[in-house]
């Protein structure tokens, strides 16, 4: 009995290995086959895993790895980029992986990587203006947007108009034959003022100008504004993308290859560029993305909804909140009844229990500027994010000195709401 053992095993392999082929012909004629993807649209949370993303051929590491060569060796002087790397500074393996992912996630014909949000901010603008052009921007927006057009591009004769873009009449009230840009931020920061991104792109290209569009606080995850005609996206990458307050980063995502190469060309010439291991971590948070903006957004809500009920509060702005002014351009433009994680508020006794109050909660809330990240913060905007405003387009616009941001993070929102409400007494 034991002796047929090996050869009833044999009959019993060869009879599977029968019955498997014809399926491995089936397959291989199909074209399917282990690592091949699947036909068919992939839904957003796929697509933040995989959008861009190849396992190494080499060795098929699953993971895209960092490149830290400054230079590339080429086989001839007459197959120059051949490969399409010669210097960092240019292109690198490891941001192109990251770029190319960020113009899949957001729509785009192309996407160029930065250092920081602010670097993208200003490459956006070079590439879209010259002295003599005109520019209708926000009047609400990061602080250091508002001092680059201020302190930056307006003495190299560049002009801008500042103004309230939740009424796209009065948009079109500001352009002048010169404007080349319109620029909003969409939800705004820190008000969370939202504005009709295909009315204001479809006034842009009746007048021969681009619209840009700062999408920090939404993430493609909520809204990509491309969809909605925009010429590009500016994203913070320190943000929502990178998520875990380890990286700068920024991007500019472009509507056609023609605005994209003007960007590049413009990030060439400045070497504002993105480093290899910062786009390497982006490339693994962002795969997180979507589960953080969707807690985000559900503890961002109770957070809300409990304030908007709070007796010592005043004011509570969030898009997600019925009383918000702007629901319904809210409910038009936020995917899935996603809101974000970015809210604020306003107490009784003013900007001195305001700060009271930034002064005295305790943890899981952190003190300190940025957002986006896994942990909860609180800003103190007048000192910190938008301090380089002028103090009277700060107040005109809302910011007070104790103007409270708040940016949700994925704890339990029980520990956040206990912390709000023992400040909350003590103001």
């Amino acid at each position: 009995m034991l002796s047929l053992a090996p050869r009833v095993l044999r009959s019993a392999l060869a009879t599977r290995a029968t019955a498997a082929a014809p399926l491995r012909l089936a397959r291989a004629a199909a074209g399917t086959k282990s690592g091949t993807w699947m036909e068919g649209k992939l839904g957003v949370g796929t697509d933040l895993v995989h959008a861009g993303i190849s396992p190494e051929p080499v060795t098929g590491a699953i993971l895209t790895p960092i490149v830290l060569s400054t230079t590339f060796v080429q086989d001839s002087v007459e197959e120059y980029m051949n490969k399409g790397f010669s210097y960092s500074r240019t292109n690198n393996p490891t941001v192109s992986t990251l770029e190319k992912k960020l113009a899949l996630l957001e729509h785009g014909a192309g996407a160029c990587a930065f250092g920081t949000g602010m670097a993208a901010t200003t490459s956006a603008i070079f590439a879209t203006m010259k002295t003599g052009d005109h520019c209708v921007i926000t009047e609400c927006s990061y602080g250091g947007t508002n001092r680059s057009c201020r302190e930056f591009f307006t003495p190299l004769g560049m002009e801008f108009t500042f103004c309230d873009f939740r009424d796209v009449e009065t948009v079109k009230k500001a352009m002048k034959p010169n404007t080349k840009l319109i620029f909003s931020e969409m939800p705004a920061n820190p008000l969370l003022t939202l504005c009709d991104i295909e009315a204001i792109s479809k006034l842009a290209q009746e007048n021969g100008a681009y619209h840009v569009v700062d999408a920090t606080f939404a993430t493609p995850v909520i809204c990509r504004p491309i969809e909605h005609g925009a010429d590009m996206v500016i994203q913070s990458l320190t943000k929502y993308y990178e998520g875990h307050n380890m990286m700068t980063g920024g991007a500019v995502i472009s509507r056609t290859p023609e605005l994209a190469a003007k960007v590049k060309w413009i990030q060439n010439v400045h070497g504002n560029i993105m480093n290899p291991f910062a786009a390497f971590i982006i490339l693994q948070t962002s795969k997180t993305m979507g589960l953080r903006v969707k807690q985000q957004s559900a503890n961002a809500m109770a957070i809300a909804t409990f304030l908007e009920s709070h007796p010592k509060v005043t004011k509570v702005y969030y898009p997600g909140l019925a009383s918000f002014p702007q629901k319904a351009l809210a409910d038009k433009y936020h995917r899935d009844g996603l809101h974000g994680g970015m809210l604020w508020f306003d107490i009784e006794g003013g900007s001195a229990a305001s700060t009271k109050l930034m002064n005295e909660i305790q943890r899981p809330w952190s003190l300190c500027e940025n957002l986006g990240a896994t942990e909860s913060i609180i800003t103190a905007c007048a000192v910190m994010t938008h301090a380089n405003m002028l103090k009277e387009d700060r107040l005109k616009v809302g910011i007070t000195d104790g103007f409270i941001r708040i940016s949700v993070g994925i704890e339990e929102v029980e520990d956040l709401i206990r912390a709000l409400s023992e400040a909350l007494k003590r103001c």
